[in-house]
């Protein structure tokens, strides 16, 4: 590995968090030249053949598996098909072409999705494998669980060091604004625009408001990332061993889902009234991640969730405005 100018892959660099990586390295010196990257219609990472084909052509010296097929509750209850096989065979194709081709250094980005749906509040690494998981995203999960248990598996029996990032919810420039398979703050940040646009008297959102979230703007996720990556390993087993190889990433606050919509609608400049369908599903009750480990490291987020909404809500209005006014194409 060349340590002055490694070749880096970060696979899914047009998403919000892979494109975010991008910015994070280039922002950290990398030249842009060190990075590697593939759109979807140049390399299909669920090809198993045209992976090895890459990785043997690229030998880049180091991986942020940041691709994924990825989506909110009514798209995880809509296609678990799709979330389970595509993203079990993305994280399997790369990491085994990874490890084939000599790629010492991998990090692989899971989700909070991986704990139980009832672990013990705020969820630390520990955690994983001990209940039983919320039913609606139950598919994505396994298939981040497997991804968190590739990378153990290969550092035990190969010696590689491939580390695994548990982000809490994410939000930010990049994010999918889909009306329908969007996560939470894309969904709650269109759905009120429109209606400011439409001068709608009321919104109406899923559930009770009452399960807590937590979320992290899309580049602190980004600079935890490369600052993990670029731990020391004997630094970064300290406190993450190797039969534990992930280390949750969050903002280390959560608020109500009747808060947070508040707080987008005034992000927004939306005045009317929020109601919640009670007959539409609220999911886990909490998701607050331990991050403890992490902060001990050294990282910290940077951007408080009123001031990141605000740099959401303006990528947002940019994409609108780039697909013809409101619908994406």
């Amino acid at each position: 590995m060349n340590m002055s100018k490694p070749k880096i892959y970060v696979s899914g660099h047009r998403g919000m968090v892979g494109s975010a990586i991008v910015r994070s390295l280039i922002a950290q010196g990398i030249e842009a030249s060190q990075i590697v990257t593939r759109t979807h219609l140049e390399l299909d990472l669920v090809n198993q053949t045209a992976v090895e084909a890459f990785f043997a052509a690229e030998r880049p010296d180091q991986v942020y598996l940041a691709a994924a097929k990825v989506g909110g509750i009514h798209a995880n209850n809509t296609y678990p098909a799709e979330f389970i096989y595509n993203n079990l065979m993305i994280q399997a194709n790369v990491i085994h072409a990874a490890h084939r081709h000599g790629v010492q250094k991998l990090l692989f980005l899971g989700s909070s999705c991986i704990y139980p749906k009832l672990a013990p509040q705020p969820m630390s690494e520990d955690a994983l494998l001990t209940g039983t998981l919320e039913p609606t995203n139950e598919p994505y999960a396994i298939a981040k669980i497997a991804g968190i248990k590739l990378c153990e598996s290969y550092n035990r029996q190969y010696g590689r060091d491939y580390r695994s990032v548990m982000p809490t919810n994410l939000y930010g420039p990049g994010d999918n604004y889909h009306p329908e398979n969007s996560h939470v703050i894309p969904a709650l940040l269109r759905r009120f625009h429109e209606a400011k646009l439409a001068s709608a008297p009321e919104v109406a959102i899923w559930g009770t408001g009452e399960p807590k979230r937590e979320f992290l703007y899309v580049d602190d996720m980004a600079a935890a990332s490369v600052f993990v990556m670029n731990l020391e390993a004997t630094h970064y087993q300290a406190l993450v061993p190797p039969q534990l190889s992930h280390i949750n990433v969050g903002y280390g606050e959560d608020i109500t889902i009747a808060e947070l919509a508040h707080t987008v609608a005034k992000a927004v400049g939306y005045a009317g009234t929020i109601t919640f369908d009670t007959t539409k599903p609220d999911g886990a009750p909490r998701k607050l991640m331990d991050s403890k480990r992490l902060n001990t490291l050294g990282w910290k987020p940077q951007v408080a969730l009123e001031a990141g909404l605000r740099v959401a809500y303006e990528d947002m209005q940019a994409r609108c405005l780039a697909n013809g006014g409101g619908r994406d194409k």
